[in-house]
């Protein structure tokens, strides 16, 4: 599969500003800053509209592939037949073609969850949606004691030199794939920690890699969204540089998802 639209936007917008420099009005003045875009991009599946995210609008067609397979809406990356984007003025749409058998299932979940009683986001039905309960990932353990902390510090340190959005913008989020020694391999950013790690999942099963093999490093928080979604994909760790959530911890747990944060040069937090 292709990718016709990998680099076509910078993924921010240049605003006037009134920058102050100290106390004093003095030391104002106007200047250019650039800004990270947010537009709402709909996923169309097969024709039916399945979700609006906001979104960072570049490398579009990575985010509805690894949102496809992180979201269980295919079981494969193969399965994902044809992507075609569509700009309008101020959104974006992204229309999937997927299998015949995993939209049937689609549809067929759909159908399961309409007209039934409920109390709006506190619901059953939308806990039933949340799978908090992933199978456990079949991945062999990536790193021990000895070999975690040097594959942090390197993934830590080389992190900021593939952050251009961030560089620009300072208000971005990157996800990072790492091989086993810490090396960053890839990166994607987007003002959604999610969105950038389905970005980066729709790269890599894009690339056919072997998600066994290396693991994910956030510039963010973990969060369960986080941990379910590398969970889904048999990725065996889960590194971050800000806290997890108690709720990440017990799905990471449950998954046997590696799970590390805090992640410094001279040190990390192993949770699970």
């Amino acid at each position: 599969m292709k990718f016709d639209t990998e680099t076509d936007r910078t993924g921010y917008q240049e605003r006037s500003v009134l920058r102050h420099r100290g106390t004093s009005s003095d030391n104002a003045g106007r200047a250019n800053d650039r800004v990270a875009e947010e537009l709402p991009v709909a996923l169309v599946v097969n024709g039916i509209s399945h979700a609006v995210m906001m979104v960072t609008p570049r490398e579009l067609e990575a985010f509805a592939l690894g949102f496809a397979l992180t979201e269980g809406l295919v079981a494969k990356a193969g399965d994902v037949f044809d992507i075609e984007l569509r700009e309008h003025e101020r959104s974006f749409e992204v229309n999937l073609t997927i299998a015949q058998e995993d939209f049937v299932q689609l549809k067929q979940q759909r159908r399961s969850m309409a007209g039934r009683s409920g109390c709006g986001v506190c619901g059953i039905e939308s806990l039933e949606l949340l799978d908090m309960s992933p199978p456990p990932i079949t991945a062999p353990p990536l790193h021990d004691a000895t070999t975690l902390p040097p594959a942090i510090a390197r993934a830590v340190a080389e992190l900021g030199r593939h952050q251009e959005l961030m560089s620009a913008t300072g208000g971005v989020h990157g996800a990072a794939w790492c091989d086993a020694s810490g090396a960053v391999l890839r990166v994607c950013e987007d003002v959604g920690r999610h969105n950038a790690l389905d970005k980066l999942i729709g790269h890599l099963a894009r690339d056919g890699v072997d998600m066994q093999g290396g693991f994910v490093f956030m510039s963010s928080r973990a969060s369960y969204e986080l941990v379910r979604k590398a969970a889904r994909m048999n990725i065996p760790m889960l590194a971050t540089i800000s806290a997890p959530s108690t709720l990440a911890i017990d799905i990471a747990a449950e998954a046997r998802v590696k799970l590390v944060s805090f992640c410094r040069k001279d040190g990390c937090v192993e949770y699970t």
